[in-house]
């Protein structure tokens, strides 16, 4: 598919107005935090907390205990290393399609970064043993617990090695992070936790990866989707092709879902750390504009306010207050609204 052509501002204003829609941020909100994973298919989620923000910004009623309760007595969510090699929150579900697609170009990298930390193939697969023992048999387990046992094995943990080792056990389908215990989220075996896995043909999965895809993201292109899966040009390229017919595009060269409709601005909204809406695409500019270098500082995706679709502040939690920093004056019913919103954000997290 060819990229996109230089687009007038009105049309950018469509796009990012879609994509809002498509995100969940405008329009109806998600039912539960299983709906807000379907429709966006992975959520970043190394940051535990930001994930949780995440799914609270497209949903209602909703509180992060609910979403420990998906994770560990529902069983139909789990944090995995994934997409661009980074823990992203999934549905169960969906784990057999994301994994198929987006880790094997990930095991290379994987083998350098355990060769610098220490462990060389051999030291690694006894470690990958002695994870999947401890799992099996006492599972589920916390990152302490397994580095407690790999060191009575004699594997070396220090540094990188355990994280590095654990995030080996993910893409060989060993291991997800399952349920929460106390506030530690623990590792358990695939085979025990998920159901038996299909078997998927590649194709056909490419397929289904683009249009769940463009179903949270659209409008888009292949280039787009090749960065937020960590999935080559050409694999990104030949799922939109396969599934054309569903398609439309637009004269800018973004492809989107036939029949989707863009909803009005969101009302202003208190976003996370590794918001998705920053995550999602090849450009940041419709969302930071000029203020891109206050949201991200190097790997770090700050939390920021959302007024108008646009980024206008930067915030924090404090001794378990917001703390909010606007980029330049903000007009008093948009302080009024994120004050609320502040209130809402302590009230999902439990603190009011």
């Amino acid at each position: 598919m060819p990229g996109p052509s230089p687009t007038p501002a009105h049309t950018r204003d469509s796009v990012h107005a879609r994509r809002l829609t498509a995100q969940l941020l405008a329009g109806a909100p998600a039912r539960d935090p299983l709906a807000v994973a379907e429709r966006l298919l992975a959520i970043q989620g190394q940051d535990p907390r930001g994930a949780r923000l995440a799914v609270r910004a497209r949903s209602r009623d909703v509180s992060s205990a609910d979403v420990d309760r998906a994770l560990t007595d529902e069983r139909s969510l789990l944090i995995t290393w994934l997409n661009r090699g980074t823990l992203h929150l999934i549905r169960s579900e969906d784990y057999s399609l994301l994994h198929l697609l987006t880790t094997p170009q990930l095991r290379t990298s994987s083998s350098t970064r355990l060769a610098q930390e220490g462990l060389d193939a051999r030291a690694t697969e006894r470690a990958l043993a002695v994870i999947e023992r401890t799992l099996g048999a006492d599972g589920p387990r916390t990152r302490r617990d397994l580095a407690a046992r790999l060191q009575q094995a004699g594997i070396r943990t220090e540094g990188q090695a355990l994280i590095q080792l654990m995030f080996r056990a993910g893409l060989d389908g060993i291991a997800i992070r399952g349920p929460m215990i106390g506030r530690q989220h623990a590792y358990v075996l695939v085979r025990d936790w998920l159901p038996p896995q299909p078997r998927l043909d590649r194709d056909r999965a490419l397929a289904e990866l683009a249009r769940r895809y463009l179903a949270g993201h659209g409008p888009a292109d292949a280039r787009d989707l090749a960065r937020w899966a960590g999935i080559s040009l050409r694999d990104a390229r030949a799922g939109l092709e396969a599934i054309a017919t569903e398609l439309r595009i637009r004269p800018d060269g973004l492809a989107e879902l036939a029949g989707g409709r863009a909803a009005p601005a969101p009302p202003p909204r208190l976003l996370g750390a590794f918001e998705p809406l920053l995550l999602g695409w090849s450009s940041r500019e419709p969302v930071l504009g000029e203020h891109a270098s206050r949201v991200v500082l190097g790997g770090v995706f700050r939390g920021f306010a959302l007024a108008g679709g646009r980024a206008v502040a930067i915030w924090r939690l404090h001794d378990e207050r917001v703390e909010l920093e606007p980029f330049t004056a903000l007009e008093p019913s948009v302080t009024a609204a994120l004050a609320d919103d502040a209130h809402a954000v302590r009230r999902f997290l439990g603190l009011a």
